[in-house]
């Protein structure tokens, strides 16, 4: 049995992860879905990082994945951690560093969110394969992003010597897949696993996410 610490991304809360934790509770794994403190302008990524640890208290067997912005605090905890395996969800990847805030510009992202708001003008980004209650639902638990982690560098100086793996959605509209696969590429070196969902990928793809990171675990068993 495994423990999935799993962080939710910018402006979520836990609750994001809810059918995810359903189907790894079925698999017979613990799971752990903190809210970060994401709405706290005194809070910058050190802060969320121990609101992660904190969670995880005296666990082993550690499995952490993060959903976009999430990101960003995900290795901070597998740096801290006995983590073993630390998978990204359609997640940011930081550079030794990279202040969030950098990130758009650095990657080419900045470029790639004007053209996609071009080509989905008028419609939703996130949530748009998402069943409609169900993303009803998410939008009403959505709170304010302070930018406050978004102007501290990165703090690590290398990425954390953990086996890492990266789930791409195929269908993603707020990041585009021709995109992730470059960013994956030049930042982590490996290549993804892909889901054919949108960004929301743990609430419109719950069960296959959830058998993917669980063989995830398997597999660094």
């Amino acid at each position: 049995m495994a423990t999935f610490m799993l962080i939710h991304g910018g402006g979520d809360v836990g609750w994001y992860w809810h059918l995810v934790e359903r189907e790894l509770r079925l698999r017979g794994h613990d799971t752990l879905a903190p809210d970060l403190p994401c709405d706290d302008d005194s809070a910058g990524l050190a802060e969320y990082a121990d609101t992660v640890i904190h969670a995880a208290g005296d666990r082993d067997n550690l499995v952490v994945a993060a959903q976009s912005f999430g990101g960003f605090t995900a290795p901070l905890v597998a740096a801290r951690l006995p983590v073993t395996v630390l998978a990204l969800v359609a997640g940011m990847i930081p550079a030794p560093g990279e202040a969030p805030a950098d990130w758009p510009a650095n990657t080419g992202f900045d470029q790639v969110m004007r053209q996609q708001a071009q080509r989905y003008a008028g419609q939703d980004l996130i949530y748009h394969d998402v069943p409609p209650g169900l993303a009803e639902q998410a939008r009403r638990r959505s709170r304010d992003q302070s930018d406050t982690p978004g102007h501290a560098p990165w703090p690590l100086e290398a990425w954390p010597p953990v086996p890492t793996r990266f789930v791409l959605c195929t269908e993603d509209r707020f990041f585009p897949p021709e995109f992730m696969r470059r960013v994956v590429a030049d930042r982590l070196g490996i290549v993804p696993d892909e889901i054919a969902a949108g960004h929301a990928v743990a609430l419109s793809r719950p069960s296959e996410l959830a058998g993917l990171l669980a063989s995830y675990a398997a597999t660094s068993g």
